[in-house]
């Protein structure tokens, strides 16, 4: 299990700092299934996540919607039969926080109820 289920994403402001490649070495192997990304010059963490068929993808979709509400940090979701891709970054620095990694940990312990 990883250490960053038990953290709660704090608030960010744009003057918060971007993980640095030190970080992302502590942070990466504790979501191994991630994948750093990057898009219109920001880096990313993304996982496309195999569900049985919609109506789970759906419900997953939710799930992970509360959880960004709880958690007040917001992921991109892209909902298709079978598949939800989630794409993880803070908008506000334009990149990744360790706000990122300690979503995508809880969002892989959602899973369990979904697995296809």
């Amino acid at each position: 299990m990883s250490a960053l289920l038990n953290e709660k994403c704090a608030a960010c402001r744009r003057d918060s700092p971007l993980v640095t490649e030190a970080d992302i070495q502590e942070l990466k192997p504790q979501v191994p299934d991630w994948t750093l990304v990057n898009r219109d010059g920001i880096q990313r963490l993304e996982r496309v996540f195999a569900v049985k068929n919609f109506v789970d993808a759906l419900r997953f979709t939710n799930s992970i919607g509360a959880l960004a509400e709880a958690e007040g940090h917001h992921p991109a979701i892209l909902t298709e039969w079978g598949r939800v891709t989630v794409t993880l970054w803070t908008h506000k620095i334009r990149g990744l926080h360790r706000n990122d990694f300690i979503m995508a940990a809880k969002i892989d312990s959602l899973l369990s109820a979904y697995d296809g």
